[in-house]
């Protein structure tokens, strides 16, 4: 088998685990490096192996080995929409050999990403091989295995140049896959509590980003939903008082909020995080704003003269 010098970064999700860890031995077996992110969400370790191709693409070192994609997940679909979000990277879903070949021939496919729950591990062991040693603009099925017609060639060359600027204009540069997905979405009002906006990124389940102003409360209230949330920038802190305790969250920091607890929050910087949960997004007020502010302001100065 003949494969150029490589470097491969795989991942999956939970649907794809399995499948990429056959991978990977394969790929160790051919003395090919991989570096394994793991098992995350379809969109977040799609996001993060796209970013590091294309990193890798769109700026080359003629004395480093090729960077590429290995990823899996239930389909092989998602994984393969969210890598092709960064500019220079061409994702293909393959299926079959043919798909292999045509994606490598025609595409220059530098992310492969497969089923796992349509591909068995023998087919996909076949697809990685024929993927691996298929060189750009090869003969393949879409060539009806004949060479490329000279004017077909020109074209294909042409992308090479033309496909890794697009997305380059004004390109995301937050190394937060969440943050990268999000950037420049308008965020709507939350007319409930001043100071706050969000945007519903699915539906049921559902997930939100959302962004609150310096200083801005929330009063008591409770859902009936569990939630889960990231802190991807600022500072807040959350007073669960159905627990009766307190969390300062900042960059990077994750809570989870079990359905029906009553929690404050201050914001004390411009923040915004990602927010999921089950159902329907709903909001039951235990307290008026003023009511809120005076608990909070009482609860600081507390800690703050304990301090002194």
């Amino acid at each position: 088998m003949s494969i150029p010098p490589l470097n491969i970064i795989a991942g999956a999700d939970s649907f794809g685990c399995s499948l990429k860890d056959t991978l990977l031995s394969h790929l160790r077996s051919l003395n090919i490096p991989v570096e394994d992110l793991g098992v995350s969400s379809y969109y977040s370790i799609a996001a993060e192996v796209g970013r590091r191709v294309s990193a890798a693409a769109t700026t080359p070192n003629s004395q480093s080995p090729e960077i590429r994609g290995l990823l899996a997940c239930g389909t092989g679909v998602g994984v393969s929409i969210f890598a092709n979000k960064f500019p220079a990277v061409t994702a293909a879903t393959c299926l079959t050999k043919d798909d292999a070949l045509n994606s490598r021939s025609i595409n220059n496919s530098n992310v492969l990403s497969l089923s796992g729950i349509a591909t068995s591990p023998d087919s996909a062991v076949e697809i990685l091989n024929t993927w691996l040693q298929t060189p750009f603009k090869a003969p393949c099925p879409a060539s009806q295995f004949n060479p490329w017609p000279t004017e077909i060639q020109s074209f294909l060359d042409n992308s090479l140049t033309e496909i890794p600027k697009i997305g380059a204009v004004g390109a995301v540069t937050d190394t937060c896959s969440i943050c990268c997905l999000v950037k420049n979405r308008e965020l709507n009002p939350v007319e409930m509590i001043p100071g706050g906006s969000m945007k519903i990124l699915r539906e049921t389940p559902t997930s939100a980003v959302v962004r609150f102003e310096t200083g801005s409360v929330e009063p008591a209230h409770h859902h009936t939903f569990g939630h889960d949330l990231v802190v991807m920038k600022g500072k807040k802190s959350v007073w669960n008082l159905s627990k009766k305790e307190r969390f300062d969250l900042g960059v990077g920091d994750y809570l989870y909020t079990p359905a029906g607890d009553v929690h404050r929050v201050k914001y004390y910087e411009d923040t915004e995080f990602f927010i999921k949960w089950d159902g329907h997004w709903d909001m039951f007020f235990d307290e008026d704003l003023e009511a809120a502010k005076n608990a909070i302001d009482e609860e600081l100065e507390k800690v703050s003269s304990l301090c002194k």
